[in-house]
């Protein structure tokens, strides 16, 4: 979920990645301090052979066993708040506490408690029907845990990104293990004690490190690996995993456009956009990555969504609500971008004061006017709070331009005309997507959240998380009066009638 050209997430595997793994017999169940005293590489073998061991010990863990740990992730996060609070925003250099509590917080804990309220239904074995000619045996799919998860998770969202996985993996009664990405170190020192705290390690555990640790991590022959990243990181993964024939889910992104239709509410429009925008200063995979809209109204669209920002952030230069970009070098490739527009003669405006911004390591709200195609900023997924705004001649020629590039994770549509909309929907292919608003099919619990081509591969969030990470084993139930016998040979002319009467009924 950060954009390709940067220096990837440390926390995937490079060309240089180990090509096998071997971690050692386990060990006996020591506490979790102790990765503190075997960190790096040792800690990863160990733990992962520890819970290995586990699941093999007692690999069908009950509905309490579950339910009481999705109650553990409840804990972590509410009762951390505070903590992980501070951390982030340390990690980012400011980060709203309000965003924190909203997408990192509320999110975790809704997502572990819809798993908890369905979870016995979600366990039960699934019956199927069974053909005509196969009765009376009876046909069913039994959801079993894979075993040992890995989730290596992203520094956008630290938190929500590695403990949302984790509900899916421990509600299919799986072990977990996650990497956190070193790019917010004091949060993943939270989430590793506040995991260690509550939860045995053979259970769910954190390990932290750096690029050692992180291709390490990735060559680990987990029974689903689950990364959240850029894609061109998350290739290496699916690389690595491969070696293991690892089942993976890579949530990647990719560029998200937003479509004003003609018959939008432009008013409306603007606002969901530029909130979808500005929400962690745009450091968000599903955040709209570019704006189409009809021609007649590019200048109307343009300044909407500048008020919009102004109404959002009234006081943009000075308040902590305003999220600082991640990192220098994240800030500086931004800036990069922005700058490579203005040479090129792109019409570019601001919210917010650049000279006010930039020494929080804050960039304004910058709007990009109908850029040339071959701009940075148009070739790349943005990743941060600038945003083209493109006039589409047609509804046609919106839909062509989705088309014309990789697959997006989301795709935001606004409008009244369910014609036109029913278009954009059958004629566009996306992860996901929002109607006349922006982000909120991800919180959607029921809807389950992922990729597509290019921005990823598979899904989670709840029912669908569950079944990503179980393996809903087919079971066939013979009844001692089947007939099948009567197709065993020595093969005669009865036979032949049988098979003639089979065939009459499939």
């Amino acid at each position: 979920m950060a954009p390709d050209d940067t220096a990837p997430d440390d926390t995937a595997p490079d060309d240089t990645a180990r090509s096998e793994s071997r971690p050692p017999e386990a060990p006996g169940h020591a506490p979790q301090e102790a990765l503190q005293e075997a960190p790096g590489v040792a800690a990863l073998d160990r733990l992962f052979a520890a819970q290995r061991a586990a699941y093999r010990a007692a690999p069908f863990p009950s509905f309490d066993e579950r339910a009481a740990n999705l109650d553990r992730i409840i804990r972590v996060a509410e009762a951390n708040e505070q903590r992980f609070i501070k951390a982030i925003s340390a990690d980012f250099g400011n980060r709203s506490a309000h965003e924190t509590v909203i997408a990192e917080i509320i999110v975790t804990v809704s997502g572990a408690r819809l798993a908890k309220k369905n979870l016995k239904k979600w366990m039960r074995p699934r019956g199927v029907p069974t053909p005509l000619h196969m009765l009376p045996a009876k046909s069913r799919l039994e959801p079993q845990p894979l075993g040992v998860v890995g989730i290596i998770s992203p520094w956008n969202y630290p938190v929500q990104l590695a403990l949302a996985p984790a509900v899916a993996a421990l509600a299919a009664g799986n072990r977990v293990l996650i990497k956190p990405s070193e790019l917010t170190p004091h949060t993943s020192e939270v989430l590793r004690e506040a995991i260690a705290a509550a939860f045995d390690e053979t259970t769910c555990a954190v390990v932290t490190g750096g690029v050692e640790v992180g291709r390490a991590f990735a060559d680990i022959p987990f029974d689903h690996l689950l990364f959240t990243g850029s894609t061109a990181v998350g290739m290496r993964v699916a690389q690595a995993a491969a070696r293991n024939l690892t089942p993976v889910t890579l949530e990647l992104g990719g560029k998200s456009p937003a479509i004003i239709d003609e018959s939008a509410d432009l008013s409306r429009a603007t606002q969901s956009i530029a909130y979808g925008k500005m929400l962690n200063a745009g450091q968000t995979c599903v955040a709209p990555d570019y704006v189409l809209t009809p021609q007649a109204r590019l200048r109307e669209t343009v300044e909407g969504i500048a008020n919009a920002a102004r109404a959002l952030y009234p006081e943009i230069d000075t308040t902590d609500d305003y999220t600082s970009i991640v990192s220098d070098r994240h800030f500086e490739r931004l800036r990069a971008l922005v700058e490579e527009a203005r040479e090129r003669g792109a019409d570019v405006v601001e919210v917010g004061s650049a000279n006010a911004l930039h020494p929080q390591r804050k960039l304004p709200l910058t709007l990009v006017v109908d850029p040339p195609m071959d701009l940075s900023l148009m070739r790349e997924e943005i990743f941060g709070p600038v945003l083209p705004v493109l006039s589409a001649a047609s509804r046609e020629a919106a839909v062509a331009h989705v088309n014309d590039g990789d697959r997006p994770l989301a795709l935001y549509w606004y409008g009244t005309d369910e014609t036109a909309r029913d278009r954009v929907l059958h004629e566009t292919v996306s992860g996901g997507v929002t109607v006349n608003d922006a982000l909120w099919h991800v919180a959607q619990e029921n809807l389950p959240f992922g990729g597509v081509g290019k921005s990823g591969i598979g899904v989670y969030h709840g029912e669908a998380g569950f079944e990503t990470f179980s393996h809903l084993k087919p079971v066939f139930l013979q009844s001692r009066f089947s007939s099948g016998t009567l197709l065993h040979p020595p093969y005669t002319d009865k036979t032949d009638k049988i098979i003639s009467m089979v065939r009459k009924i499939l």
